[in-house]
């Protein structure tokens, strides 16, 4: 696994603390980054978490104003809920999937356009980046491999800003699992539930096929 301070001293906020959230807590504040953690229920439905692992506990609203990257592992259908305004100028590293029978139908994402592109639509001025949504949280906690290993996952990054899209791979890396340009947020549907590479944990040659061989 990757060494612990290797990229640390960011400011992360996590909106969402369900298995991915949980698990992204735990890892980057392992790690040495500063984490806030928030939810929909509010930061005394967090005191396990905090306990274990020492992070900030607070609202959606300040995990995504304590945050330099703010990473969103929420139902879809929370998107339109979130405080758009403090995630304007911010890395916002988008872990969610969509579910029809959890989120109910969104017509445009039944009819095509990638749910990460949806999000932006609803974050003016934040810049987006898809990442984590392809990895069980199990694997995600534990699955983390120096670089080189042969065994190693890795997990695919789409965003339309290269800045940021270099910050979240940098975290990718960082977890112990090989980052891979997903190209832009569109191309993002290429990762989403039912492609080639979701939770299938490929290697980096694995998820670069698939991503070739994603149809719609």
């Amino acid at each position: 696994m990757a060494v612990a301070g290797q990229f640390s001293g960011m400011k992360i906020g996590i909106i969402g603390s369900g298995n991915v959230g949980g698990t992204l807590t735990r890892r980057l504040q392992a790690l040495g980054h500063e984490v806030t953690v928030g939810n929909s229920r509010g930061p005394e439905t967090l005191t396990p978490l905090v306990a274990e692992t020492g992070a900030t506990p607070g609202t959606a609203r300040q995990a995504a104003e304590s945050g330099d990257v703010v990473v969103i592992a929420t139902p879809v259908r929370a998107v339109p809920d979130l405080p758009a305004d403090a995630l304007r100028g911010k890395v916002v590293a988008d872990a969610s999937n969509y579910y029809p029978r959890r989120d109910g139908q969104i017509g445009p994402i039944d009819g095509g356009e990638a749910s990460s592109r949806w999000t932006s639509e609803h974050l003016p001025g934040a810049a987006v980046v898809k990442a984590f949504n392809t990895i069980q949280a199990g694997h995600l906690l534990a699955g983390g491999l120096p670089a080189g290993d042969p065994t190693r996952i890795a997990l695919p990054v789409a965003s339309d800003d290269p800045s940021a899209k270099r910050t979240v791979m940098s975290l990718v890396e960082e977890l112990g699992f090989d980052p891979i340009d997903a190209g832009g947020l569109d191309d993002s549907w290429r990762q989403q539930p039912g492609s080639p590479v979701y939770t299938t944990d490929r290697d980096a040659a694995g998820v670069r096929d698939g991503l070739s061989e994603a149809r719609r």
